[in-house]
């Protein structure tokens, strides 16, 4: 069995999520900010309890998967950053590699966490999975997430179609 780490940062703690997270991991993927550039719509408490298990079940099947990202001086959950392999169907094909991904809260948007979370994930996933590409897709409407990928080191290499434009980008180790 796969052990689900947890990563300290400066200011965060990114572990594995919790049955009791579930409340306000509920409340973060309906909230119209968050998905804006992920889904679209809000995600209903039933679809948000099928992303969790997900996220707990590519740790297990894939050795890798998403850590929640909690804040060290308050305890809150601000959302999740990590890696999955989600056999999407477009082209060119990014599967078998370590797609990578964040998503937190509005409130903590501009503050850096996001790079911070991201940066200590890809530090853990290039000592796991050196042999890895890691990817991200990301709305090509999506500056601040495109800024992101851009300090962690992601290059646009493709455009796609995937449920409407995406930006394809990628990370040599």
């Amino acid at each position: 069995m796969t052990i689900v780490p947890t990563l300290e940062t400066e200011r965060l703690i990114l572990r594995p999520h919790r049955l009791e997270d579930f409340d306000d991991y509920a409340a973060i993927w309906a909230d119209p900010d968050v998905v804006r550039f992920i889904t679209g719509s809000p995600i209903s408490r039933e679809n948000s309890w099928s992303r969790m298990l997900r996220v707990a079940g590519l740790w297990h099947l894939m050795g890798f998967g998403f850590l929640a990202i909690e804040e060290k001086g308050t305890g809150r959950l601000l959302g999740e950053a990590g890696f999955q392999d989600m056999r999407r169907e477009f082209q060119p094909s990014i599967e078998g590699t370590l797609e990578t991904g964040w998503a937190l809260v509005p409130s903590v948007h501009g503050r850096g966490y996001a790079t911070e979370a991201v940066t200590a994930m890809i530090s853990w996933g290039k000592a796991h999975f050196p042999d890895h590409r890691m990817t991200c897709i990301i709305s090509p409407e999506n500056a601040a997430s495109l800024r992101v990928a851009a300090k962690l080191g992601f290059r646009e290499f493709a455009r796609a179609d995937y449920h409407g434009p995406i930006v394809v980008l990628a990370r040599e180790n």
